[in-house]
Parts: structure tokens; sequence; C-alpha cells
């Protein structure tokens, strides 16, 4: 029998996740049925309220509150409170308990189409039976979810959001369900973001934010920038490397399906950069219009020389100065001009002679058949010391199972991700010694152009190029005198080699001295077409 007397009533859906709008239990649905309830009952619906992609476990949504302060400005008289199922309410006995309260308490009184609430105890029992049945429910298909989750990845997909540079792509050949694929421009970008920090190119971790910020593909955040910690977070994601690594779910440097950004060789240094002191970021103000600043040091008291431009009285002049108090150089300026036609002056020294260029070019090809040759010991001493490791894996393992001690289960953990992590090292070095090697004048290409004219990389208009000259040429800082120029410079070891060689201090120099080889056609540098600068004579 239907009751004739209207009473006030309001609405309250929840869906978990925004999909379920677009399906069968989504908002809709649970309206429509609330309103043919209510039209039976004889309510009269008032309001409704609706929360969206909210968990059930969760007690403080904003449509509940909403619905709860609403009931509170009308608690003179009682309002019907209609949900489609328990479950709309929650989904867990202490979440359902306390809404459950709070709503009694505003005034609201609970009913449903698919269970009657009642103040006696049997109604409560039954109550309270189905609010844990519906916490079971929530608890099994967030397992489910896991456990499926998790076997995917251990199968090498990965199922989180993409990192930057990824994205996912539907029906890939060969694979089932999603696969991260590259996303270009970014993808490229960040690439080159990481191997340039791994390498030293980037020397801080603000270099490389400005680096970014230069690319306009790049995304940024609201101010057009881009924060020092989203590169952090970037320089720590393995599946940069190709491995999927969730420490949390038991999953420790899974090999990947998708494609990598970097190696995982170039991913190790990364993370042991990153363990580094911080250095101090470089100025922008003063960056671009002194490359030599911090590199060049004052003969006197060793300290790294600062720069600045002074103002003349129409036109401003560029400078670089010591800043060290108590040193005699102390504020004593030098002309950017005279100091940096000094350093190129030093670069041009630097060029090595024709002679001794193609006797360095055949002492590295020398040294590369010799790398070739050794490739299949190393490859069989990496598969030896993987079997080790597994073997040490097993053994923790049944540790792990058999401690109940906190510490020792943190221990045996932290121990097998790093026996993971050196395993994953082995096994690239084992893919990469299968693999055919190029031949050596594809590979050394752009070295070997360097060696010919480190000046042609100095004068580049790009900074990155400035600095990794001088990083690549010198071991350390250059001394300055501000009337004698520089004093003897520390090369990096291809330029103090090719010093040695010339002034035949090297051991490694042939019999037959230093003269070129007659017939240097086996060689092959116009089939590799090397763009070599002009040799000293």
């Amino acid at each position: 029998m239907t009751d004739t007397t209207q009473q006030r009533a309001v609405i309250y859906c929840r869906v978990s996740s925004p999909s379920q709008v677009e399906k069968g239990d989504g908002l809709g649905s649970q309206e429509t049925r609330c309103r043919e309830f209510a039209k039976h009952k004889g309510h009269d619906i008032v309001e409704v309220f609706r929360d969206e992609g909210a968990s059930g476990g969760m007690i403080d949504r904003p449509a509940m509150q909403d619905m709860l302060r609403f009931l509170k400005k009308k608690n003179h008289e009682q309002t019907v409170v209609i949900i489609d199922d328990i479950s709309r309410l929650a989904r867990g006995l202490e979440a359902h308990i306390q809404l459950r309260y709070a709503i009694n308490d505003a005034g609201g009184k609970l009913e449903s189409p698919s269970i009657e609430f009642g103040e006696d105890s049997d109604s409560q029992l039954v109550e309270n039976l189905l609010a844990s049945v519906s916490q079971h429910q929530r608890q099994k298909n967030a397992e489910q979810t896991k456990n499926r989750m998790r076997s995917r990845m251990l199968n090498g997909y990965w199922v989180f959001h993409p990192p930057l540079g990824y994205h996912y792509k539907d029906k890939v050949e060969g694979h089932v369900g999603k696969l991260l694929v590259k996303k270009e421009p970014v993808a490229s970008i960040v690439q080159e973001a990481l191997e340039g920090f791994a390498s030293g190119r980037f020397e801080s971790q603000s270099e490389v934010v400005r680096f970014l910020e230069s690319q306009a593909a790049y995304p940024k955040n609201p101010k057009g920038g881009v924060y020092i910690q989203r590169i952090i977070e970037l320089f720590s994601q393995p599946l940069y490397a190709g491995y999927i690594d969730v420490p949390g779910w038991g999953i420790n440097f899974q090999p990947g399906k998708h494609e990598p950004l970097i190696s995982f060789e170039t991913w190790t240094a990364l993370q042991e950069r990153l363990k580094t002191k911080a250095k101090a970021p470089t100025r922008k103000d003063i960056h671009e219009d002194f490359p030599l600043r911090g590199f060049v040091t004052c003969v006197c008291c060793d300290t790294p020389m600062t720069a600045n431009w002074s103002t003349g009285r129409k036109v401003k002049y560029p400078y670089y100065l010591c800043r060290t108090r108590d040193c005699p150089e102390n504020g004593k300026s030098i002309r950017k001009e005279k100091i940096e036609a000094d350093f190129e002056a030093l670069l041009m020294q630097l060029r090595p002679s024709q002679n001794l260029f193609f006797l360095a070019l055949e002492m590295f090809r020398e040294l590369w058949d010799s790398r070739a040759q050794g490739s299949k010991q190393n490859t069989l001493a990496a598969k030896n010391k993987i079997v080790q490791i597994e073997k040490k894996v097993g053994q923790f393992l049944d540790r792990l199972v058999d401690t109940q001690s906190t510490t020792l289960v943190n221990t045996y953990e932290n121990k097998i991700r790093t026996l993971e992590e050196e395993k994953a090292l082995l096994q690239e070095k084992v893919r990469n010694c299968g693999r055919p090697l190029d031949r050596f004048d594809e590979t050394f290409r752009t070295a070997i152009t360097f060696l010919a004219n480190p000046h042609q990389l100095w004068v580049s208009d790009r900074m990155e190029d400035k600095r990794a000259a001088l990083k690549l040429v010198f071991a350390t800082k250059l001394p300055y005198d501000r009337n004698q120029g520089f004093r003897t410079a520390q090369t990096s070891l291809p330029f103090s080699l090719l010093s040695d060689l010339e002034g035949g201090k090297s051991e490694m120099v042939p019999k037959r001295g230093l003269e070129p080889p007659q017939d240097c056609s086996h060689m092959n540098l116009n089939h590799a077409r090397l763009p070599i600068p002009p040799l000293r004579q």
C-alpha cells in the first residue's frame, strides 16, 4: 500500500571512478532507481547529491559533506536520504557506521529500494552484515586488481600512468594489451637530458632545468618553467632504461617490453651522479656571456674566477676577475677578449700533427680490435656472474620466508634489490657483447673529429658545446696569470697521450716511429667520410 503523505527526501549517488558514469551502474542509473522508489513511497525529492570518483572507504567526500550540511540546516524536520544500495553509502563497515550516525545526527533517515533500514537488533545485524560483505567485495576487488597489474608488470608491461616521453598504444603487433611507445619529440628531449647529466655534459640539475625550459616541445608548469623536483623524478625512473621497478609490489628491475631511451649502464651512472654532492647553480645572468667562468682559476690563490660587466660612460665592458679576499689579484680585472683569445690559442696548440693523428688512429683501431676479440670471454664471465647472483637471490628469498623479524625482512629485501640491479646491468652487458660491433670509423667518427680539432667545438654557438669542450679537453681547472697567460694545463687522457706520443715519452710508440703509414687506404677514412679539419703539418 502506497503512503499518500509526502515527505521531503534527498538522493545520494556515488561512483568510485569517472568511467562508471558511462556504464550501467553509473550515477544516472542510481538516480533513476532512487526516483522510482521515491515516487512509490510518495516522497518529494528536493535535492540530489552526486559523488563522482569517490572511494567507498572514504568518509570525507565532497557531496556527502554537502548533504550533511544540507540536512543540518533543516533539522527541525526529518529528511529521507535515499541510496540505491548499501554499498553506495560506504564499502567498509567502519565508514558505514560513522556515516550512519552522522546522517541520523543531522536529521536524516536512510531508505533504499535494496534494503530496509530498521532500528531493531535484527535489522541492524542484517545491515552490518551487508556492510561487511560490501567491504569484503571492495577489498577483494582491490586484491584482484593489484594481482592482475603485478602479473602484467612481471610479464614486462607497465600499467601505471606513462612517464614523460612515452604514451600507450593499443594493438601493437606481438603484444597483448597496451604497450608503452616513444612519444616524440619529448622522448628525444628526455633522452638528451638523461644522457647529458650522466656523462657530465650538464654539470648540475639546474643546467638540466634550463635545457628543458629551452625546449619548446617539453611540457612546462603553469609559470612556463620546470620544477627541480620533476628532474629528480625523471632521473630516478628505471623505465627509461627499459626496466620495471616497483619495490613495494616485490618487483625489482624486471625487463620491460617497451623500447628504452637509454642504456641501463647510463642509468646507473646517472644514479651515482645523483648521490654526489649537489653543486651551486650557475647564475643565469652571466652564464651565457662568460663561458670560462668557474673553469679558469686565479694563479695566486687557485680560486675560480668570477666575471661581470663593468659599466662605462656609454657602454658596458666584460671582465674576468678574482674576488678572493687577501689575494694579491683581488679585484684586478682581465678583459674578456684577452683571456678568451689566450684560451683559443691554447686549444689550437692541442691540434695534433698529421703524423701523430694517423698514428693515434692506428693505436685506437688496435685497441678496438683487441676489445672485440675479448668480447666472448667477457660474455662468459658475465653469464657466470649472473648465475651466482641468482643463487644468492634464491638464498635470500628462502631466508625471507623463514624470518619473522621486520628488520631482517627489510635487510633481505634491500639485498635482493641490490642484486637484481647488478643482474640487470650484467644482462645488458651480455646483450651488448653478443651484438655485432659497428665498424671503428662509424663508431668513433665524432670522437676522431674532436681529437683532430677541439677548437671547432669551442667556437660553436651552443653554450653546452663550449662547456663540453672544457670538460673533454682538460682534466683540471686552468690557472691564469694576468701577465703571462695560461699556465701549464693538465689535459684529459686522450690529449695527454697524444702529447706524450709527440714527445716520445710513451711506451706505446711503435718501433717504426711516428711516421704515418705509407698506405692509409686500409683505414677506410674516405669510406667513413670523417669530417677531419686541417691538421698541423
